[in-house]
């Protein structure tokens, strides 16, 4: 039996498995795919942007330089353990992304507003494929000793108060825990019998590798209409476009290149031509997502818990996050580490969230809608987007830099993402997570707290010494998921210290 079965080999699925891999759980990936790798997950058409969050948790896992060598970016002002900060920009981030099709710029974010930011390798977005994802996170997956089964298609699921079998026809798998990270048409999903609920789609979206005859036609970037939106990408033939129609075309069927050139003409209000189509696939704006993540020793992850139009690019971060989040739990759980409703904690914390990028991308189709009510929240949007302020706020919720849990404690920096604190001896926070082990900071050297961790050393790992900038702390506390749960700022306190540990990992009697 293994100690968890999981339904997907995406990044989602691939991320899950090697945090349940670093911490020792035996743990076999089912795949419905015979083979690793496709054109839409190369590409041009498996490109994807990875937020600060979500590069972050490469870092943390010691994975961020291969993750950005697979995705063939070389520069990295943060890199160098000695460098300093300058005057700002080495926290200012370098693409916000857009909203609604309104485009940011990141020299108008705040850094001063988003307090608790230090210099690190992970404060910036990565622009990647799927494949390069994938490929970085299977290799690991390999290294930490995860099965991964291909062309399996996930045919029943059924569990009990022991564990969970999971059917692929008459071949059985059984495991102490099951999860679903098999995207947005997830069979685990429906076959244990989870609640998807949500709102049905306004229109349709197409991305395609096509010729042009006449591409100059088309305008570079982001491009909204009185119709809808369309995108040209960099690469040659590769358009992007949103038909308002209601969801109406079925994806069942594959456009044909009159359908396509009908479309972008109407989206684009020009007469530009199509001679071919190499590739294409459409999606909607439909928002749907399950009421809880978990049902018994069954739980959800990235898409097969929440689906949304990829508007602002927040599918894959969002995944990601929630692997980051489960993955620890789950792993202290089956370690006995921690009671099962610590899984609990899963869902309170990553629900929201997924709640809240199901609205954040019904906003942006309803600014969008080609309609004068969708004009006219366009245009207040748009003047409000052109501030500092609305540019900061959008950064601060696209990037993950204003995510908080609430964990309870008295400093503001509890439940937040931990700065990537510096020693002076150039050794970095994220680089002390590495094993999966929540982290002690101690940069007083208080020697009540290193005797705090005595006898948790298999949960935490303790770090002292001067910090280039403390950002006036004398202590952190990090979770494995790299979220503070208690912070000193003066003398060392054991009381809130232990109440912290103790909810962290669900057995406290409160």
């Amino acid at each position: 039996m293994y100690d968890a079965v999981i339904a997907g080999a995406g990044p989602v699925g691939l991320f899950l498995a090697c945090e349940l891999g670093l911490a020792g759980c035996s743990v076999l990936v089912l795949e419905r795919e015979p083979e690793p790798g496709s054109q839409w997950r190369s590409m041009p058409l498996g490109m994807r942007g990875l937020s600060a969050a979500s590069v972050e948790a490469f870092h943390r896992r010691g994975m961020l330089s291969a993750l950005r060598a697979a995705s063939g970016v070389h520069d990295d002002p943060n890199e160098g353990p000695d460098e300093e900060p300058d005057e700002g920009d080495s926290v200012r981030p370098r693409f916000v992304g857009h909203f609604a099709g309104i485009v940011l710029d990141p020299a108008e974010v705040d850094v001063g507003a988003l307090p608790y930011r230090l210099p690190s390798p992970a404060l910036h977005g990565v622009m990647t494929s799927l494949a390069a994802v994938e490929s970085v996170l299977s290799e690991r997956a390999a290294e930490l000793g995860v099965e991964i089964r291909r062309g399996v298609t996930v045919s029943a699921v059924e569990q009990d108060e022991d564990g969970v079998i999971v059917r692929d026809g008459e071949q059985e798998y059984a495991a102490r825990w099951a999860v679903g990270c098999d995207g947005g048409r997830s069979a685990v999903r429906a076959l244990a019998g989870f609640d998807f609920v949500g709102t049905e789609p306004q229109f349709t979206g197409y991305t395609m590798l096509v010729g042009i005859a006449d591409p100059e036609k088309l305008s570079p970037g982001f491009t909204l209409t009185p119709t809808g939106m369309y995108i040209q990408m960099p690469t040659e033939g590769h358009v992007a476009m949103m038909d308002f129609d209601g969801g109406a075309f079925d994806r069942t069927q594959r456009p044909s290149l009159e359908h396509l050139q009908s479309v972008l003409r109407r989206v684009s209000g020009t007469d530009v031509t199509l001679t071919d189509v190499h590739l294409v696939s459409t999606f909607t704006d439909r928002a749907m997502q399950t009421t809880t993540y978990r049902r018994g020793r069954v739980l959800l992850a990235g898409d097969a818990a929440h689906i949304h139009s990829p508007l602002g690019g927040q599918g894959l971060n969002t995944g990601i996050g929630d692997a980051m989040n489960l993955g620890w739990k789950l792993a202290a759980v089956v370690r006995g580490q921690a009671p099962d409703t610590l899984l609990d904690t899963y869902i309170r914390e990553r629900h929201p969230i997924g709640a809240w990028v199901l609205d954040w991308t019904r906003a942006q189709a309803a600014a969008m809608r080609p309609d004068k009510h969708g004009q006219a929240v366009q245009s207040v949007i748009r003047d409000l987007l052109e501030t500092r302020d609305g540019t900061t706020y959008v950064y601060g919720k696209v990037s993950g830099a204003s995510l908080r849990y609430d964990l309870g404690g008295e400093h503001p920096l509890i439940g937040h993402t931990a700065p990537d604190f510096q020693l002076t001896d150039g050794t970095r926070l994220g680089e002390e997570m590495r094993d999966g082990r929540g982290v002690v900071l101690d940069f007083s050297t208080d020697q009540r707290l290193r005797e705090s961790v005595t006898g948790r050393e298999n949960r935490l790992r303790y770090v002292a010494g001067v910090a280039k900038d403390d950002l006036g702390l004398d202590a952190v506390v990090v979770r494995p998921d790299g979220i503070v749960v208690w912070a000193g700022e003066r003398e060392f306190d054991g009381k809130t210290f232990e109440r912290a540990v103790k909810l962290w990992y669900g057995d406290s009697e409160s």
